[in-house]
């Protein structure tokens, strides 16, 4: 991991970007951060026997990206297991559990009948939901834990699975032009339909389990647009590509004339923007 962190060290200096990005792995060990607490256990077998309580449920709700919102500021992990779920979803876009729930399809698409719960209509119909909720069935989490953390707090005895990049256009310029170099594939970064906590761990795991190494652009979720920044995306890469990407850096687009012009700009927008308290770009 030292090495690997000496080389994103590199790439944060040849982007202009000044946060370390965030990996993602299983353990069985509950780390230092936030989280949910103790509530509701989602499975479909005490869903159908009517044994969850949805308003304890929706009343201890724990956004997974939230957490990793803390995490950032704090510098620490955000995590989420099974027994502290906090979110249906999560748990299952994280693949701390599954199958998902149909609670969870009705919720996001037209909403429950009879409750309150209109839904959100991020989708136009339950049927419409299950089909991306079938095509995003991430691999079962070898671990209790799902956590984020980041990487420059990764021991030589763990391994990220995934890395995520919070960053503005600019940025994502760079690391775009970078993924499409790296894996030589101009279909490289991909933006499917999905939660924040999708984009950042669901989806790269489930595009690297069918053998396509690719960049997952996301940050789209109405739901969690207030725990980044503003104009911010996020930007996740698993990690055989990344490791590419980092050995690629120096001969590619980022040490050539053209992005220097790009790279003012992302510091015009650190300047625009401004530093929080904590550092970094608000």
């Amino acid at each position: 991991m030292k090495a690997m962190n000496r080389q994103t060290r590199r790439l944060l200096e040849l982007l202009g970007h000044d946060e370390m990005p965030f990996g993602a792995f299983y353990s069985d060990k509950k780390p230092d951060g936030y989280g949910p607490k103790p509530g509701e256990i989602f499975t479909r077998e005490r869903e159908t026997a009517g044994e969850i309580d949805w308003q304890k449920a929706f009343g201890n709700f724990t956004c997974l990206t939230g957490s990793v919102w803390l995490a950032r500021k704090k510098k620490k992990a955000a995590w989420i297991s099974h027994e502290e779920c906090g979110c249906m979803g999560g748990g299952y876009y994280s693949g701390i559990y599954g199958p998902y729930l149909e609670t969870n399809v009705l919720y996001v698409s037209t909403g429950i009948p009879g409750t309150h719960i209109e839904g959100e209509h991020y989708l136009p119909s339950p049927e419409s939901m299950r089909a991306f909720m079938d095509d995003c069935a991430v691999p079962p989490g070898k671990g209790k834990y799902c956590v984020l953390k980041p990487l420059e707090q990764f021991t030589d005895v763990e391994s990220p699975l995934s890395v995520t990049f919070f960053a503005r256009p600019e940025v994502l310029t760079g690391l775009h032009t970078l993924t499409g170099y790296a894996a030589g594939n101009h279909n490289a970064v991909v933006t499917p339909f999905g939660a924040a906590c999708t984009s950042i761990i669901g989806w790269p795991l489930v595009y690297e389990q069918r053998g396509r190494e690719c960049a997952v652009l996301g940050g789209f979720d109405p739901s969690a647009r207030k725990f980044l920044k503003a104009d911010e995306l996020t930007f996740s890469i698993p990690l055989s590509l990344y490791k590419k990407m980092l050995d690629a850096m120096e001969t590619s687009a980022l040490t050539r004339h053209t992005w220097e012009g790009v790279r003012k700009k992302v510091m015009k927008s650190g300047r625009v923007w401004g530093r929080g308290e904590d550092g970094a770009q608000g």
